[in-house]
């Protein structure tokens, strides 16, 4: 079993190489970090099984009880050897593991670099508003519906990303509890009234990538969807460009609530 579970932890396929996630290490900056501490927890956790199942299978053909056998065997109340051996054991695995998710935890939560570009990120039943900080303006989706028909994906809100660029997301919701997600990029974050919740990333490859609330938050959670698309920065700039052209200028505001708001009059620099 430990034979066949090195030949197939070694193989040459993609989906081995990358735990059967639905990403690669290239995607962003902190894919594979997310990958290789996949890969090895799994490891980790099959060779404890491997042994343990040999352990269990070795009980139970060394110490079966022969037919000449009568009465019970002989009893052992202590061992302290053994005892302490499979108490320290599994202690300096846990160390192991902590110490390695806590590292990459860390590293993949860390915002002390200075971004390139902020996006603030607003969830709502059901459908998400972006707001694109640096450039002023914003833009905002309605709810998906998905009724089997084609075309229904060009309807669903589009968060633009310029490649190769560090990204701060600033997420924050107007109702409940919701979860933004990236599969793609293996990023999954809660998103909560009246919280903020930042994080960073490095999108490292044009293309379009769907995007999801993992969060159940209402009867129409699984039409909240929307799709990124990481393009170069002259399309991005050409992107925010056209949303100025729109009006929409400014910033969604993110006080609490479900009905469709106005930017708010301190990004727009007017007032009352």
């Amino acid at each position: 079993m430990a034979a066949s579970a090195v030949l197939a932890l070694s193989g040459c396929s993609d989906e081995i190489k990358t735990g059967w996630l639905p990403s690669d290490k290239g995607m962003t900056d902190q894919t594979g970090r997310i990958i290789d501490l996949w890969n090895g927890s799994w490891i980790a956790g099959l060779a404890v099984g491997v042994l343990v199942w040999g352990l269990m299978i070795w009980c139970m053909v060394a110490y079966r009880r022969r037919r000449d056998e009568v009465g019970l065997p002989a009893q052992v109340r202590y061992h302290i050897p053994l005892e302490i051996l499979y108490t320290v054991v599994p202690l300096m695995m846990i160390g192991v593991l902590f110490y390695y998710t806590a590292r990459d935890q860390a590293a993949i939560a860390a915002t002390d670099e200075t971004p390139d570009v902020t996006i603030g990120v607003v969830a709502k039943q059901w459908s998400w508003d972006f707001n694109y900080l640096d450039d002023g303006v914003y833009d905002s989706g309605v709810q998906a519906e998905l009724t089997g028909k084609p075309g229904v994906e060009e309807t669903l809100p589009v968060l633009y990303l310029p490649v190769g660029e560090r990204i701060e997301f600033h997420l924050t919701a107007r109702d409940v509890i919701h979860s933004f997600w990236i599969p793609a990029f293996l990023r999954k974050l809660d998103v909560i009234p009246g919280v903020e919740n930042k994080f960073q990333e490095v999108p490292n490859r044009e293309g379009t990538y769907q995007g999801k609330c993992a969060e159940l938050c209402g009867e129409y959670h699984s039409e909240m969807l929307f799709k990124v698309k990481v393009v170069s920065r002259a399309e991005y700039d050409a992107h925010m460009a056209e949303l100025k052209a729109r009006g929409q200028t400014g910033q969604l505001d993110t006080e609490l609530g479900r009905s469709p708001m106005e930017p708010s009059a301190e990004a727009t620099g007017g007032g009352e």
